[in-house]
């Protein structure tokens, strides 16, 4: 039997590439959004993979909105079911941030999304996680100090440094169960967040990320990849 899967940020590029390339394997998707309504791709999903597929409304930004979406996994997993794969895939990236101008309302903004979401809605969905489950949270390796070499987009960057280090915290509050936390890096991806001239097609880059999830041990857990399974400098 494959196990059930969470996706966030489902509805278009690396999100959507993830929850199809998942109903494929024969996997149980929920994906989330914040707009299912308008989620025209992922809606199609369902028709296609009937019984497999549930869309649920989640701002992962929002603590009301994350809390509704605890409630309701149960109803969809199950009386004994459980997570046995998060993806954190939903993000930010505010563009045209010149110095002199950054303002706090994006930093803000960027936080609560990029890096607090992710990590809340980890902590309130482990009760729901399988020991020995995955944890894959899309950060960027614009989140990495070590490679920061120009004044680019402080929000974003900041915003994934700071989701690496509670990705490492979360590493290591899920350990003993087995729960492996990984940061992991897409590439430059042809989304609309990558630009036109981004080198890495959104499903190679999830099939990618698929495999470095699958093939992770304990061991990895709490560490820095790309979407090859290569280390990233924090």
């Amino acid at each position: 039997m494959k196990g059930h899967c969470v996706v966030t940020g489902a509805n278009r590029g690396i999100g959507l590439s993830f929850v199809r390339q998942l109903l494929e394997r024969g996997e149980h998707v929920i994906a989330s959004c914040r707009q299912p309504g308008k989620a025209v791709a992922l809606n199609t999903l369902t028709g296609e993979f009937p019984g497999r597929l549930h869309v649920l409304p989640l701002d992962v930004a929002n603590e009301k909105s994350r809390a509704e979406l605890v409630r309701e996994l149960p109803l969809v997993l199950g009386k004994d079911g459980r997570i046995d794969l998060l993806i954190n895939n939903a993000g930010v990236l505010h563009s045209g941030e010149r110095f002199g101008h950054v303002d706090a309302a994006i930093l803000e903004d960027s936080f609560r999304i990029n890096a607090i979401g992710p990590f809340m809605l980890g902590q309130a969905l482990a009760p729901l996680l399988a020991d020995g489950a995955r944890i894959a949270n899309l950060g960027s390796v614009m989140g990495s100090i070590a490679r920061c070499s120009e004044f680019r987009s402080p929000s974003y960057c900041s915003s994934k440094a700071a989701q690496n280090m509670l990705t490492v915290e979360l590493a290591h509050a899920l350990r003993a169960r087995g729960i492996v936390v990984l940061a992991l890096h897409p590439g430059w991806v042809q989304t609309e967040m990558g630009g036109d001239s981004a080198t890495v097609a959104i499903d190679d880059s999830a099939r990618g990320l698929l495999q470095v999830i699958d093939t992770s041990t304990i061991e990895d857990s709490g560490h820095f990849l790309d979407w090859l399974g290569k280390p990233l400098p924090w």
